[in-house]
């Protein structure tokens, strides 16, 4: 006589939804504030902004009366300002490399994209999400560095207002631009998918090919080195303008950087993972 062992069903799980780019986003922005090295760049990069703002002109308010007249003429208390955002951007290209290369390195990747099958979406949020706190994070940032820096320089007589001619257009775009910056080590991050490969390929292509263009003719150089992606983006912080390209110009070209490398990205995430 054969007897059939009891099974016990198991309960079954209630729905918690439809996968949506909304709820993706939600889980990227979960993670991306609990990694603790996020948290730390990020305030390193607020520091940075302003900080080295107020240091350098706390430095230059002294020295003023000490500038020679040419100096003094082409001075401009707004170029000072932004002396911190020069260093931010080192630790938010920094930070957008390791948003993507440390989920391939810790293998935490496999789950994102177990969670979402069609992995686009996991790229298409990793951007927006950092996008958007790099954003809200620096404009502040930027502000602040501005009304310390120009209350420090004011004791010579020598601040800005922020109505003044182009003031505005630079704060604001030097916050647009350290997001780029950011979006950018994320587009080339996901392409390598090696923290060291991602951090080298950022350093190189914003930092070291510039100077490396100095070994062509000079008149080579002076046509091509505006279109690289730090002078680019960097014309956005031009307190007067007039170089090969305009503000708004030369941001839409570093954005455009910036949306290639993640297009490029997007085809390998699908082309390697799926």
């Amino acid at each position: 006589m054969s007897s059939v062992a009891n099974v016990e069903r198991l309960p079954r799980v209630p729905g918690v939804g439809r996968l949506t780019q909304t709820r993706v986003a939600l889980s990227e922005w979960t993670k991306l504030w609990s990694v603790r090295s996020t948290r730390w760049s990020l305030f390193a990069a607020f520091l940075f902004t302003i900080g080295v703002a107020a240091l350098a002109c706390a430095v230059v308010s002294h020295h003023y009366t000490r500038m020679s007249p040419q100096d003094k003429a082409s001075f401009h208390p707004l170029e000072v300002n932004l002396a911190g955002v020069q260093l931010a951007q080192l630790a938010l290209g920094v930070l957008g490399v390791l948003i993507i290369t440390a989920e391939y390195s810790t293998g935490m990747i496999r789950a994102s994209f177990t969670a979402v099958p069609k992995r686009l979406p996991v790229l298409w949020a990793k951007a927006g999400v950092f996008a958007f706190v790099t954003f809200a994070l620096m404009l502040p940032a930027v502000l602040v560095a501005f009304f310390v820096g120009q209350a420090i320089l004011a004791r010579h007589n020598i601040g800005v207002g922020i109505t003044a001619p182009h003031v505005i257009r630079v704060l604001v775009g030097a916050a647009l631009y350290l997001t780029v910056v950011g979006l950018f080590g994320l587009g080339l991050g996901a392409i390598v998918r090696n923290t060291a490969g991602g951090i080298a390929s950022f350093a190189a292509i914003m930092f070291v090919l510039p100077p490396l263009m100095n070994v062509l003719p000079t008149s080579w150089n002076n046509a091509a080195s505006p279109y690289l992606p730090l002078q680019a983006g960097e014309a956005i912080l031009a307190t007067t303008p007039g170089g090969h390209l305009s503000p708004w110009v030369g941001l839409a070209l570093f954005a455009g950087y910036a949306a290639a490398t993640i297009a490029v990205a997007a085809v390998l995430l699908v082309r390697r993972d799926t």
